[in-house]
């Protein structure tokens, strides 16, 4: 199907020319009055003890997540499709059955396609809204438009089923931790979580900067332009961000994820020495630590996603891709019967872990 040209590598000098952005959008932040934009660059997790360590790993269920979270998304869901509508209804109903009371906002809005207007809806579930910073953990839940071909259709398992599972099961595994950190009425915190599920990042035809990201360059710009805390004057929802986790094309067997971004890089190594403490207490499975997921050996470029228009904007990004992507990616086998499970419950432990010692739950 579609070739390694459609998406999304950016060469060195590219990657050179958009980091030389950052330190622009960082001296904007720099001039923001209100000390809490700053937080994030000084903020340290709280780490887990191993007997925390064993409760996650006995709290998240593969096979719950595999029943009630992916299966339902492995579906056609290109946007404005049936299957988008279903897939959408299917993560707010999750979200709505949690006792941790989530506020959610389903973003739509019309954008021009190589085939035509096209109707877009990204999903966005706070925590907490009136906290001031949010970690934010995101994916895309659409699928890329194919033609039909031999009546096969293109699932994207790995792009992007798999990372919307992983999220909705990681809200569901925490929902009691969540709703401790929302209730603490004595000394209400400043960080809560925020999930992200973009419309519309593939591109329908050829990826280019006017047919991709969709969803994500919407929302960035709404979001930069709309207050935060509520009621703010100089400060807007991406100064809000303390963190973006960008989960894509994760479900594939032996995964390696790179670091991609200096700025960012304390969070990397968190993710692995979080993969090394679990190897070590027997919680992954068939895991080796000599084909680690976290691999922090720098990157000659960085790929186009969803974290593309927030970067740009100055929010730290943690960019959790494989590289090389997975064999099956654009093609009708990028479908349940190639996913690897233990991979994936082994990363929903790893990533649930992160979030709780970022949250210090």
């Amino acid at each position: 199907m579609a070739g390694g040209g459609d998406r999304r590598v950016v060469g060195t000098l590219h990657l050179l020319l958009l980091l030389a952005a950052l330190p622009l959008a960082a001296r904007a932040y720099s001039r923001a009055p209100i000390a809490w934009t700053q937080e994030k660059n000084y903020h340290q997790p709280a780490i887990l003890n191993s007997s925390s360590l064993r409760q996650v790993a006995e709290g998240t269920s593969i096979s719950q997540m595999w029943q009630n979270d992916l299966r339902p998304l492995l579906i056609e869901r290109y946007p404005g499709s049936p299957g988008s509508y279903a897939a959408r209804q299917h993560i707010l109903q999750r979200i709505q059955r949690l006792q941790a009371d989530w506020v959610l906002e389903v973003d739509t809005f019309l954008s021009k396609t190589p085939l035509g207007y096209r109707s877009f809806s990204n999903i966005i579930s706070t925590l907490d809204p009136t906290a001031k910073r949010h970690l934010v953990l995101a994916c895309h839940y659409d699928s890329k438009y194919f033609p039909h071909w031999d009546h096969r259709v293109f699932v994207g398992a790995t792009d992007s089923a798999v990372p919307c599972a992983m999220i909705l099961e990681l809200a569901r595994a925490l929902d009691k931790r969540l709703l401790s950190l929302k209730n603490a009425l004595d000394s209400k915190p400043d960080l809560s979580l925020q999930l992200i599920f973009f419309d519309g990042e593939e591109a329908f035809l050829h990826w280019s900067p006017q047919d991709s990201l969709y969803g994500s360059q919407h929302l960035a710009l709404k979001m930069a332009s709309t207050s935060h805390p509520p009621g703010a004057g100089d400060t807007n929802q991406l100064h809000g961000m303390d963190l973006m986790v960008l989960l894509d094309l994760i479900g594939a067997p032996n995964p390696t994820f790179p670091n991609f971004f200096p700025n960012s890089a304390r969070w990397f190594q968190r993710l692995e020495a979080i993969e090394h403490e679990l190897h070590e207490l027997g919680l992954l499975k068939d895991h080796s630590l000599e084909r680690k997921y976290f691999q922090n050996l720098g990157h000659g470029g960085i790929i186009q996603d969803d974290h593309i228009p927030f970067l740009r904007k100055g929010v730290p990004v943690l960019h959790l891709i494989p590289s090389p992507f997975p064999e099956v990616w654009h093609t009708m086998d990028d479908n349940e019967e190639n996913l690897d499970e233990s991979t994936i419950d082994n990363l929903n432990k790893i990533i649930q872990v992160f979030v709780l010692e970022y949250l210090h739950l």
